[in-house]
């Protein structure tokens, strides 16, 4: 099945996003917001909800200088006068929780995320200076990643994992079918694996809007990823779980706000294609693992066409294996013997 074939008719009710820094108005007290990231996914999307004071914060932007930057611009232009009431952040990339300190000290606000999230947060803002880079240097060699590749993933790729502010010593916790109330709006919090642990999302049924954080975007698919501290997890098992569950418990015409790309509608026809796509890499893995066994890194080619820098290789690895043991937990593929150290698997 060729890509083509499993792209839904999704329908985009603006064509083009507003400019970086810039607010745009989605509905009577929503606000969408973008702001650049310095990678191939060049930008993420904020969403501002007005309730009684200000504005509450879906999700902050990386926590650099440039980002911060933004921030003062916006309070100071088309927010003049007007405060920050609370942050909510979807996850714990940095992207989306990255400024969450900043913001949270500068404002006096409080912050609101998932518990898992949280703690994960939290780790990354104490771990050493290396991101845990022994754990991680073993992990990517024990499945066939070379010296030079883990050496430049570990500096390079992994960098964007050092630009935070931190979050909040103290935080209210979002939990899954948890009712949060926004000024007149009331979301129920949905929450989903797989891109993350435990990522946040906010369906309001009245309006029919859904902030979707990362787990179903419109163009590309969010990256599915194992990391070294649980190197045998089904992240994709708990992504399509996620996905078949916001099929069955939202409807179809909500308008999607993603944390990436241009909001739209047509959630099922859109997390249906996810689905889809996720089990032609399978496929395509099957295939490679026919002839003979292969490692994660061995796989990467075969999934990944085009040339990756140190950023996209971690992703890129990170959701290959997602794969690999997604498939060994179906059954699909089988574990090779092996004798060098590297896990290798074949087709069953």
């Amino acid at each position: 099945m060729s890509p083509s074939a499993i792209a839904p008719v999704l329908d985009f009710p603006w064509a083009e996003p507003p400019a970086d820094g810039e607010l745009r108005e989605i509905a009577p007290g929503l606000l969408w917001l973008r702001l650049a990231l310095p990678y191939r996914l060049n930008h993420v999307n904020i969403y501002l909800l007005a309730e009684q004071g200000g504005w509450a914060v879906v999700d902050t932007g990386l926590g650099d200088d440039a980002t911060r930057d933004t921030w003062r611009a916006v309070l100071a232009g088309p927010l003049a006068g007007q405060r920050l009431t609370r942050v909510i952040a979807t996850h714990f990339h940095p992207d989306h929780v990255g400024l969450a300190g900043w913001l949270c000290e500068t404002h006096d606000i409080p912050l609101y995320m998932p518990r898992n999230e949280y703690l994960f947060s939290v780790a990354l803002q104490f771990a050493p200076g290396d991101r845990g880079g022994d754990m991680y240097q073993h992990f990517y060699r024990s499945h066939g990643l070379a010296d030079p590749i883990i050496e430049r993933v570990l500096s390079n790729g992994h960098e964007y994992l050092r630009r935070t502010t931190g979050v909040p010593s103290v935080y209210r916790r979002l939990s899954h079918g948890q009712v949060l109330t926004v000024g007149s709006r009331r979301f129920t919090v949905t929450t989903g694996g797989g891109h993350a642990m435990e990522q946040a999302m906010l369906y309001c049924a009245e309006e029919r809007l859904f902030l979707a954080a990362d787990q179903v975007i419109a163009q590309i698919s969010p990256n599915i990823s194992v990391h070294a501290m649980e190197p045998e997890a089904d992240s994709l098992g708990d992504y399509l779980a996620s996905l078949r569950g916001l099929i069955a418990a939202i409807p179809n015409n909500v308008l999607v706000l993603p944390g990436h790309g241009l909001p739209f509608r047509n959630l099922h026809g859109r997390a249906c294609a996810l689905i889809a796509h996720h089990g032609l890499r399978c496929s395509e893995i099957a295939e490679a693992c026919r002839t003979q066994p292969r490692s994660a890194a061995d796989l990467i080619p075969f999934v990944f066409r085009r040339e990756l820098d140190a950023h996209q290789t971690g992703f890129a690895f990170g959701e290959v294996l997602a794969h690999v043991n997604h498939m060994l937990e179906q059954g699909t593929l089988v574990k090779a013997p092996h004798a060098d150290g590297v896990a290798r698997t074949r087709t069953a």
